[in-house]
């Protein structure tokens, strides 16, 4: 090789180099214009570049295969370069070069070894950075995440462009019915289809965004609110492309306008006012699209103060445990208690709806549980060392302990912690938490079930897999909510009656104790010994007990009980 083409060799790569450390700012068609001068200038026909996210990829063929240069001409592979990065990813480049083309001497063949690595390393940092901001703002199935969203708000703000946007915080309804009807690969494609009906209305005025699960999050001119919302109110998507079969999907969904007096500081200004509308969306009632309003504001600072109080009331033992009598209307004997919490703060009966809500919003309500748990535990432990009148106590669980995959050992460490015969406790598990994966309920009633400790199906009737609930999960018990309980005014055949009179023979059928709640009058005593279910809760025999009351209930044990 002359000194005349070292020369210019230099020159060239130097060009190529400049063009390929501009920092984040450089320019592909420079350097792929750099790129063919020097495979003009080594003779080759052809060079290209291959990229694999996976060894596996690469064995398979699947990847991104670029050409950085090609003259027409027929060529033969005379150098490679392969190297795997530390994410495991493929980067190779490859020369080719004409059979009957000029042999290169071994410095031309070192000079191009240098090219071809400097290529190789420009590609696997630039391709590790379009890794890296898949990582970080794009989850495991290709949807943009929450960072996604909350990097666009920053965008929008440094633009002054917040004024006239519209944010939403949607969470897809009926999902784990959807899952069991169709198949979760299904449910899977319908949910991705559903997404990008609503990504193509928006375009490229907005982001939508996953938050994880069915929740998913969006930003956009508030022009498109009505053709969103049209979407998100319900409609029919394509699930399986080759029949064109559909499903109706919907969702519930916080909406928050974003007007010129709107202050925006942090994303989590936008954040603290879609969550509560989405909140009050999932509520239930008529309205699944609720927008925020200024009287949520009070809500959220109602929020943040209970959170901020809760860890140390939980320390003060501010918590109390209250019972409730469970009663057999055939002999009026008090056979059990569901154990309900009450917070007393500065002398008064904190509403359980103004802090059981705010805790369920993250794993408070967790510790609060498990905490009444072990109060219950203790309570029983107590009577029978007295010797004492002892009746099972039933606890309720959020939806939130179903994240937890060992929550079957914390449940029996608690239990017998205090040395409790598990005949003595009953976990309820609400019926309205559908978005639980049946699995996981499955796995903890069964579990619980084969520790000999009683479960419950809480609320039954409320939800919309009531019966898939109770077909695949073995419960012990099967609490009818009171929508289900006739009252005085309804005759025989009204539809209360008529679906009271079939929901306990169906859990009579499937060898479930029944017990009704809410029951209120002699009259639905009447109703549940004319149909069969022996036991009740409600405010005819007692309104859930402080501890010393209920303790006298145990010692005297009878109720007065029409016959």
């Amino acid at each position: 090789m002359t000194n005349e083409r070292t020369f210019e060799f230099y020159k060239l790569f130097e060009e190529l180099i400049r063009s390929m450390t501009r920092g984040s700012t450089y320019d592909e068609a420079e350097i792929l214009a750099n790129v063919e001068k020097l495979a003009v200038f080594f003779r080759l026909t052809k060079a290209t570049s291959e990229f694999y996210h996976t060894v596996a990829d690469e064995k398979a063929g699947r990847g991104d295969i670029k050409v950085g240069y090609d003259n027409g001409t027929h060529g033969e592979l005379f150098m490679s370069m392969r190297v795997v990065t530390k994410s495991m990813a493929v980067v190779k480049c490859n020369a080719y070069r004409a059979p009957d083309e000029v042999p290169m001497d071994d410095v031309e063949k070192d000079k191009l070894n240098i090219a071809m690595n400097s290529v190789l390393s420009f590609i696997s940092r630039h391709r590790l950075e379009g890794v890296v901001e898949k990582f970080v703002f794009f989850d495991a199935t290709g949807y943009p995440n929450v960072r996604s969203f909350l990097r666009y708000l920053e965008i929008l703000k440094k633009k002054n462009a917040l004024a006239g946007c519209t944010a939403v915080y949607f969470n897809l309804r009926h999902l784990t019915l959807i899952n069991r009807d169709i198949g979760r690969g299904a449910a899977d494609i319908a949910i991705h289809n559903y997404f990008n009906m609503i990504k193509d209305i928006i375009g490229e005025k907005g982001i939508l965004c996953r938050v994880g699960g069915d929740n998913f999050v969006g930003v956009f001119d508030d022009s498109l609110l009505n053709d969103v919302l049209g979407i998100l109110s319900g409609t029919p998507v394509i699930y399986e492309p080759n029949s064109g079969k559909r499903i109706m999907l919907s969702a519930n969904t916080g909406v928050f306008r974003m007007t010129q007096d709107f202050t925006f500081d942090a994303p989590g200004d936008v954040m603290d006012r879609i969550l509560p509308a989405l909140q009050a969306a999932k509520m239930g009632g008529k309205d699944n699209v609720v927008f925020y309003d200024n009287s949520m504001e009070v809500s959220r600072e109602k929020r943040m103060e209970i959170q901020k109080l809760f860890p140390k009331a939980l320390e003060n033992k501010e918590f109390k445990v209250f019972y409730q009598p469970k009663i057999d209307i055939t002999t009026g004997k008090l056979v059990g208690a569901e154990a309900l919490c009450r917070w007393i703060r500065d002398g008064r009966i904190v509403p359980p709806m103004e802090f059981i809500p705010v805790l369920e919003q993250n794993t408070d309500i967790c510790q609060l549980d498990f905490y009444m748990l072990d109060s219950v535990c203790a309570d029983i432990r107590r009577w029978l060392d007295e010797g004492g009148n002892v009746v099972r106590i039933s606890v309720n669980l959020s939806r939130k302990h179903m994240m937890d995959v060992d929550l079957l050992e914390h449940i029996m460490n608690i239990v017998d912690k205090h040395n409790v015969p598990h005949e003595y406790i009953e976990i309820e598990l609400t019926e309205t938490t559908t978005d639980v994966e049946f699995r996981d309920l499955k796995r903890v009633v069964s579990g619980l079930q084969q520790q000999g400790i009683y479960t419950s199906v809480d609320d039954f009737g409320m939800g919309y897999s009531s019966l898939n609930l109770l077909r695949e999960i073995p419960w012990n018990v099967l609490k009818v909510d009171r929508c289900f309980l006739p009252v005085d005014s309804d005759d025989s055949t009204s539809s209360r009656t008529v679906m009271f009179k079939y929901v306990v023979a169906m859990a009579k059928e499937l060898g479930l104790e029944c017990i009704a709640e809410g029951v209120e009058t002699q009259n639905q005593v009447k109703i549940l010994r004319d149909n069969n279910c022996l036991y009740a809760q409600g405010f005819l025999f007692d309104k859930p007990l402080p501890l010393a009351d209920f303790e006298k209930r145990l010692k005297s044990g009878d109720y007065d009980v029409e016959a």
